[in-house]
């Protein structure tokens, strides 16, 4: 079976993205083949564009990470299947739909492309994370250390830390640690935030399924939703991950949090699933 795909990045975090229904889906070892930098083509998440399955959208997507794992949402990923569809339909807004929910987007004149992330959700249910009340933040213990974090979902679970410098914070021992934590049953996106002023952070995100990445989008949406919910920061805030710079845009409350950042094209090709599992 020849799979035709398109190889993307937002910020350095990298997808492939193609169209598949459920019968031509790879299975979960070929994701994982795919997914080989050395012999697959390499990613951090497959984007899978399929119909849409409700009115008024343009599409549904899917999203699976490096490890073959599902996810509900993925920011980065959003951008770029705005970007990649709304180039190829000629139309600069997009009703899309995922499993975390329903996202519009607009292609900007810039190149640039802004995603509605919906309402991030902050009930210990909504991600879900085994809490006794939803609070700013929780005490928990991971890797022989009591931390505190926020927890949000945007689509997507989330625990966001404050940590002095991004250089030195525990990414490597803390992500995994808490990543798995049972107190979060369906895993979590782990989050590592300075604060450097009310409209600037930097931040690193330790991804469930794919470890740390250049760039996460719903972890920067996640990091500016719980600094606003802490007071740290203002309504527009720019945040630099290791790949490059996003604008997250949130009033708080009710409001829709909006990103905005690059989707980038890198190339299109096609491979042979049947050829790549049998080197497996």
């Amino acid at each position: 079976m020849q799979l035709r795909f398109t190889k993307m990045h937002g910020l350095g975090n990298d997808f492939i993205v193609f169209e598949a229904d459920a019968q031509h889906l790879p299975t979960t070892a070929q994701l994982r083949a795919l997914a080989d930098r050395r012999t697959g083509i390499g990613f951090d998440q497959a984007l899978v564009i399929q119909p849409p399955r409700q009115a008024k959208t343009d599409l549904f997507y899917r999203i699976f990470n490096a490890d073959g794992s599902e996810v509900e949402q993925c920011g980065n990923g959003a951008r770029c299947v705005a970007s990649l569809v709304a180039q190829q339909r000629h139309q600069s807004l997009l009703h899309m739909d995922c499993p975390g929910g329903l996202v519009n987007a607009e292609l900007l004149a810039d190149g640039q492309v802004a995603v509605d992330m919906g309402i991030p959700q902050f009930a210990p249910s909504a991600l879900p994370f085994v809490a006794d009340q939803q609070t700013k933040s929780y005490s928990i213990e991971a890797a022989g250390h009591t931390v505190e974090i926020g927890a949000v979902s945007m689509g997507n679970p989330h625990a966001v830390l404050l940590v002095p410098d991004i250089s030195s914070a525990p990414v490597a021992t803390l992500g995994p640690a808490l990543e798995s934590h049972p107190r979060f049953p369906q895993r979590v996106n782990v989050g590592f935030m300075q604060v450097v002023s009310r409209n600037e952070i930097k931040l690193r995100v330790f991804e469930r399924g794919a470890g740390e990445t250049q760039a996460c989008g719903t972890g920067a949406c996640a990091a500016v939703a719980v600094g606003r919910t802490l007071g740290l920061l203002d309504e527009v805030v720019n945040v630099h991950l290791p790949g490059g710079a996003l604008q997250i845009r949130w009033a708080g409350g009710s409001s829709h949090l909006w990103m905005t950042g690059p989707a980038v094209s890198v190339y299109t090709g096609q491979i042979d699933l049947s050829q790549l599992t049998s080197n497996t």
